[in-house]
């Protein structure tokens, strides 16, 4: 019942923000409790859960839920770079804009991105990272790839309108590394011999079910002397799966079915044919203040939001769906925020092949 309420809009957001700190204080209870004890069954447990299956499940939920929403909706709530991601606030930065410029230059820094590269952006989103690289080294090639027709029609068109010739889209699905379009393989598409120098993927592996199986994969992508680098979000020690199991999975059931929250250590016990060189984390902070920036976004255009999702929904639907994309960034910003911003953090891991 207080779910139907919050969607419908008839619950304040101090209540809605009340009940997330309930629902994020009994998770942890209930992950913590169910964590197996020592260090080995530890490592045991997160190799069952990130190490078997299929790469992924339910690609076609997620790219429904967030990559194949309409493009207005993201030109409203996130910044001008359309960064689908955690930003970086550092000390007096006060708007979004600055705060997505220096996660794109850490990022870059980390991944020791230097012109002349080859680059994969593995899981582009919008072309945040893609565009921005593009435009600071002119002579590196870069491949953007996600499982979006919309956004491959985004980040092209961006690309022509800023005269960038040195980034292009190609659409694919990580689960099972096929064009989206037609018949032929991913690796097919980038050219079964073809290498890079650098694979990036930004809050993409949280979506992801075998990382060890995807790992694999993408050692065939680069080069002897590469690096992948990966920025995902992770729980300072927990793991485990959204999962569709009751009246409380409501982030599971609408914004992140077959998703996962990745513990800080991912990458020791999961590394496929890598090796982990480094390690990075940025306080849950700064992802709460990105979320906090969003939802002002989006209530600041909530009439033309609604009215584009009026378009393919009947007025009631439309306001529903508009209340549960604020209820999702508001509980985003409230995972972050926990404890201080020490629970659930943003991490950075530069892997190179072993």
């Amino acid at each position: 019942m207080m779910i139907q309420l919050a969607e419908r809009r008839l619950l304040p957001d101090v209540v809605i923000r009340g009940g997330i700190r309930r629902l994020l204080a009994q998770r942890l209870e209930r992950e913590r409790t169910a964590m197996p004890q020592g260090a080995s069954q530890r490592s045991a447990a997160l190799r069952r859960l990130f190490a078997e299956g299929a790469i992924a499940e339910e690609t076609d939920a997620a790219r429904r839920q967030h990559y194949e929403a309409p493009t207005e909706l993201f030109l409203a709530m996130l910044g001008p770079r359309l960064k689908y991601s955690g930003c970086l606030w550092e000390a007096g930065v006060d708007d979004l804009a600055t705060a997505e410029e220096a996660m794109l230059a850490l990022t870059c820094e980390r991944a020791r991105i230097a012109d002349g590269q080859r680059i994969l952006d593995l899981g582009c989103g919008w072309g945040s990272l893609s565009l921005w690289m593009a435009e600071r080294y002119p002579n590196a090639e870069i491949v953007a790839a996600s499982n979006s027709r919309t956004q491959h029609q985004f980040i092209m068109k961006r690309a022509l309108e800023r005269g960038l010739l040195n980034v292009r889209h190609v659409v694919l699905n990580v689960a099972d590394f096929a064009r989206q379009e037609g018949t032929a393989s991913a690796a097919s598409e980038l050219g079964n011999d073809e290498r890079f120098d650098r694979i990036v993927s930004v809050e993409m592996f949280e979506h992801m079910r075998n990382i060890d199986r995807l790992l694999r994969h993408l050692a065939g992508w680069i080069q002897s002397d590469g690096r992948l680098f990966v920025h995902i979000f992770s729980h300072r020690e927990l793991f485990y799966r959204f999962v569709d199991e009751g009246r409380d999975d409501w982030m599971a059931r609408h914004f992140f079915t077959g998703g996962a929250m990745p513990p800080l250590d991912l990458f020791e016990h999961v590394p496929g044919p890598f090796q982990l060189r480094q390690r990075w984390e940025t306080g849950g902070e700064h992802y709460a203040r990105t979320c906090r920036a969003w939802l002002d976004n989006l209530d600041a255009a909530g009439a033309a939001v609604q009215r584009r999702f009026r378009q393919d929904l009947a007025p009631a639907d439309a306001r529903r769906q508009f209340q549960r994309w604020r209820m999702f960034v508001m509980a985003c910003e409230e995972l972050f925020a926990y404890d201080g911003g020490r629970q659930w953090v943003v991490s950075h891991h530069l892997l190179a092949p072993a």
